[in-house]
This record gives C-alpha cells, structure tokens and sequence, in this order.
C-alpha cells in the first residue's frame, strides 16, 4: 500500500462509527488517540499493512451477561454484567469493575481502550480490560451488595485468572465489593490466586493502592510544573470529587505545599479560600468514607460557601485537578479555567475533558496531562500487587512508595519525549497517547496477523 493510498482520520472514524453506532463515548476516545496517531504512523508503512489501529480499536471480546440476584425484602433482580477485553499485546488484561446505574458497552469499550494505553505508559506487562454492571450500590443494604458481588462473580469467573485478566475496583466497587467478588471467585475456583487487585491488606492486597491514583495524579502535575519551571508549593488548586481519588490528590498537594480550595460530590461543590487542611480533609474522609454524608455538610461545618448543582471550574486558581467522573469540564468551563489563569490541568478521572476543551487547552499552551498519563499510578500499584501475589510477598510502604514516584516520573519523561513541539510547548496529549500506542502496536506486529 502506497502512503498516498492509506485512509486518512475521517475516513477512520467514519468506519469506525458504522461499525458502532451511537457509542459516543467509544468513538471519543478513539478519536483522541488516533488525532495524535495518524501523524506519528504516516510514514511508517508496517503499521498501515498491519492495519494496527483499527485492530487496536475492535476488542478481542466483549461478554455480556446476566446477573440475577435477591433483595432484601426476597424480589427477584436483574442487572447486565459486562467485561470488554480490549486489547492483551502485552500482558494479561487488566482493568476495574465498575457498579453504577450509567455502565452500558459503550462506556466500558472507551474505558477498556484507553486502559490499554494507560497500561503500556507503566511499562508494566500488562493488557487493558474493563467491566462491571448497571447495578447501583448506593441505598443496598450489605446482604444485597454481597448477593449481587456473588451473582456478578458467578458468571464472570470463567473468564479472568492471573494470567487471563486481572479485574479491579473502580466506581462502585470498593473494599467491600472486592472482598466479596475475590471471596466468590476463591469458592468457585479452590484458588487463592491474584486475580483481582484492590485486595484488603489480609488477603494480599497492597499497600497504598487506595492513595495511588489521587498521589499519581498530582506527581504528574508537579513534574509538568517542574519542566516548566513552576512549582506545586503555594498553587492554588480547584478538585472536583470527594472519593478516594479527589482526598488524597488533596492529601498530596498539600503534602507538597499546595492549597486545595474545592471539593465536590453529585450535590454540588464546596469553595474554601482557607484550604482544606489536614485537619479538614480528614473531616472531608470521615464524611464521605464512613458516614456517607453529602458535601453540603463540609460547608456547614467549616462555614464556607457551597455551590449547589454546580462544579468548580468557575473559581479562580492556578491549576485543575478534575477527579470525579467522565466529560465534567466542558469546552465552556475550559474556556473560563483559561481565561482565570489556570496554568495546567491533571485528570485524576478518566477522560474528565470533553473534546473540544482539550483543543482549547492545547490551543492556549496550558499543560494538560491527559487520564491515561496523569491517573496510572492506581493501575501501577495494582500491577504490582499482581507482582507481589505471583510472589507470594508484601513490599514494605516505603518501597512502593518510591517505585510509584518512579513510574509517574517515567511516564512523564515518555510522554515529554513524543509530545515536544517545535515552539518548545510539551503537547500531554500526543505524548502520552503515541508513547502507549509504541509499545502495544510493536508486540501487535511481533506476533504476526491475530
């Protein structure tokens, strides 16, 4: 095939949009990989014959299931259980479970095909996988949640292993739900294997795999910063998110002399020009981690303001740390973080930015650290927690620690490498997504036509 001859991204994505249709959130992120990939492959002939990124783009399988589960009051329920296996190249797949009323195939497709490339930016073996079921947990009482987790694992056990694919947590499923899904699994299959990661520390969990992505998420900011001559201490950071993910992003800026000003849950969002401190963020844990409070009460306790049915973005500050859910800043919200001042964006949540504020971003040199790069560090540590369950060993803190700031170092370093522009502006997005395209893409060739 001629270079003159290869389809270019229009006509990439036009198939690629018959082929799904109206799976928006699919055709998102393949449209924002493949922007960058286009350019980086044109004059590489091997990866047109081979045909690489619409193979990339079409799962290895999708299962689709049924669960059916009682509930308390001895009704007969029925949710939709899914794993989308996208893409194995490298390693087992590997990627969270997800519980929430929103889950349907589009969804999980994106999710599981950006995991793959935010799984090759670790230098980790592994593939990239996503799951999980249109069942909400919020409202069940235990008896309910474990019933489900046991239905769900019931069927998903004949197709993950630690060699196959390796499930996780994510929105949903936490401790709780791991505990029960790994306490089904090890019924059925008379294993105790790491075959799902974000395990309690009794039963071969790892340590700080809950502080992981919210720490990684802010490593990323302050090496973006540091490349650019800035610093963490003294910046002025907007969160969204109360979860896990938000707390100890805020738990890290201010470990490094930063000031988180917001927080948010589905409720609203808190504005607190005094920071939210040590002092407050454990209040801010206690209220959403045990007593399942709602944001408004932070306020009310701390007497600053609370924005009801409304997100941050609208406050001034020097950087954005989103960390809730997908498509939370939009092109309007980029715009005024932009026109605010805001010098550099994170994604503590996967793809937080709609399209076309991503382009406004790049378009006004904010530095932007796309999901894939900037959340990684909780795939990394659940890699190594693989790692340590195929060993039968626990790491020391400590340890993890310093490969966790390792691994976010790297994945800066490659991201900087292919994201370099001429004008001296590092480009986040193209970095990070033609750095995890590489690696994937290479094994893909290697093993021939599969």
């Amino acid at each position: 095939m001629a270079v003159s001859d290869h389809v270019n991204l229009e006509e990439f994505m036009n198939g690629l949009r018959r082929r799904n249709p109206g799976e928006t959130e699919f055709h998102q992120a393949v449209y924002e990989v493949a922007a960058n990939v286009f350019d980086f492959i044109a004059d590489k002939e091997i990866y047109h014959e081979q045909q690489i990124l619409r193979r990339i783009a079409e799962p290895d399988r999708i299962i689709s299931f049924r669960v059916c589960w009682e509930d308390d009051n001895g009704n007969i329920r029925v949710n939709r259980g899914y794993r989308v296996q996208n893409n194995n190249s490298i390693g087992p797949y590997k990627g969270g479970l997800r519980f929430h009323p929103s889950v349907n195939q589009s969804i999980l497709k994106f999710l599981a095909f950006e995991q793959t490339f935010k799984n090759s930016l670790t230098g980790l073996p592994m593939g990239g996988g996503k799951g999980g079921a249109d069942f909400n947990p919020k409202g069940k009482s235990n008896n309910e949640i474990m019933r489900f987790c046991q239905s769900f694992m019931t069927e998903l056990h004949r197709h993950v292993g630690e060699d196959t694919d390796v499930p996780a947590g994510d929105i949903g499923v936490g401790a709780r739900e791991i505990g029960y899904l790994f306490g089904q699994w090890k019924r059925l299959t008379n294993k105790f294997t790491g075959t799902l990661t974000g395990k309690g520390r009794e039963y071969g969990g790892s340590p700080i795999r809950t502080e992981a992505t919210g720490y990684g998420t802010v490593y990323m900011l302050q090496d973006m910063l540091k490349k650019a001559g800035h610093d963490v201490e003294g910046k002025s950071c907007l969160v969204s998110g109360s979860g896990n993910v938000a707390t100890y992003a805020i738990e890290k800026v201010n470990q490094l002399g930063g000031k988180a000003v917001t927080a948010s849950d589905s409720s609203g969002f808190i504005y607190d020009p005094h920071g939210i401190d040590d002092e407050r963020l454990a209040y801010l844990m206690d209220l959403k981690n045990n007593r399942r409070g709602r944001i408004e009460e932070y306020a009310n306790e701390w007497g600053c303001e609370f924005h009801a049915g409304k997100r941050p973005w609208g406050v001034k500050a020097d950087v954005a740390l989103p960390c809730a859910t997908q498509n939370e800043i939009s092109q309007k919200e980029a715009q005024t973080l932009i026109a605010n001042g805001c010098m550099a964006v994170s994604e503590g949540a996967n793809m937080p930015t709609e399209q076309e504020g991503i382009h406004d971003f790049t378009k006004a040199r904010v530095l932007f650290a796309p999901s894939k790069a900037a959340n990684a560090g909780g795939v990394a540590i659940s890699g190594l927690e693989m790692s340590q369950n195929s060993a039968r060993i626990t790491w020391k803190e400590e340890e993890l620690q310093a490969l966790l700031r390792n691994i976010m170092g790297d994945i800066h370093e490659r991201c900087a490498e292919y994201g370099q522009t001429k004008e001296g502006y590092v480009d986040y997005v193209k970095g990070a997504n033609i750095a995890g395209f590489i690696k994937v893409a290479d094994a893909m060739i290697a093993y021939g036509v599969v």
